[in-house]
């Protein structure tokens, strides 16, 4: 009993996990994460590990060769915005007889950032509904709207912007201007959102947040602060953050 007891204990030694969050997490939704673990035994695997996060999620590693990491994917949810701590993360093995199973915990200082749950909401351009300014369009320079103008070649356009008829009666190449359609930026103005409560305003703030973003500057106002305008994916990251974050302690 003292053998088997001393190599169950030895076989979830130096065995470290770490949970891999994905870059956006909604409150009530489950959200993919991987969970890893490493045996840092430099001459024996560990075997029949069971990996438990603190929600009864569980998964199971028949062995794991020394100095080697395995990794799987678990689906996890959180109840609350916020920075949310990672939780218990417990690690089990029957090994080597199965008449009892050992256990190893490991509390996690780690947090991670849960953003509000996204409520579908209407975007309109007046009225106490609506989230946003200068929801119209503006003209820009670009290559898909109306011929604007005719310029001399600078040897940074694509060819097919070339104007060969114009071309043809000037000594250098002409180019082609067009102009394109731009939406104007939406700013989104949480106390002018509907909503029963701050929470679900915030939840209709993300929601536009998350369906506009990659195709329209979006700013935000919360209270007294302005968010400037932005696109892209990782703009819209940080303004979920900021809403995941509002008015916690």
């Amino acid at each position: 009993m003292s053998v088997t007891g001393l190599a169950g204990m030895y076989n979830i030694k130096k065995l470290i996990p770490v949970l891999q969050p994905p870059e956006e997490i909604y409150a009530g939704l489950p959200a993919p994460f991987r969970l890893s673990v490493k045996n840092c035994k430099m001459l024996l695997p560990s075997f029949l590990i069971s990996i438990e996060y603190n929600t009864g999620q569980t998964l199971i590693f028949p062995v794991i060769p020394y100095n080697t990491t395995r990794t799987d994917s678990v689906l996890l949810t959180f109840n609350r915005r916020g920075s949310v701590p990672v939780g218990r993360i417990t690690i089990s093995s029957p090994y080597p007889v199965g008449f009892f199973r050992r256990y190893w915990s490991f509390d996690s200082s780690d947090t991670v950032t849960v953003f509000p749950k996204p409520i579908a909401t209407v975007l309109s351009g007046s009225g106490d509904d609506s989230p946003a300014t200068g929801a119209t369009l503006r003209r820009e320079r670009g290559v898909g709207g109306e011929l604007e103008r005719i310029y001399p070649y600078s040897g940074s356009e694509p060819l097919r912007m070339i104007h060969w008829k114009h071309s043809a009666r000037s000594p250098d190449f002409q180019v082609k201007g067009f102009g394109r359609s731009v939406a104007a930026p939406l700013v989104i103005d949480l106390k002018l959102l509907t909503g029963h409560g701050i929470e679900e305003k915030l939840s209709r703030a993300a929601w536009l947040v998350q369906r506009w973003v990659r195709e329209r500057p979006v700013g935000m106002i919360l209270g007294a602060r302005v968010l400037p305008a932005g696109t892209g994916k990782l703009h819209g990251l940080s303004l979920l953050k900021e809403l995941a974050l509002y008015d916690s302690d």
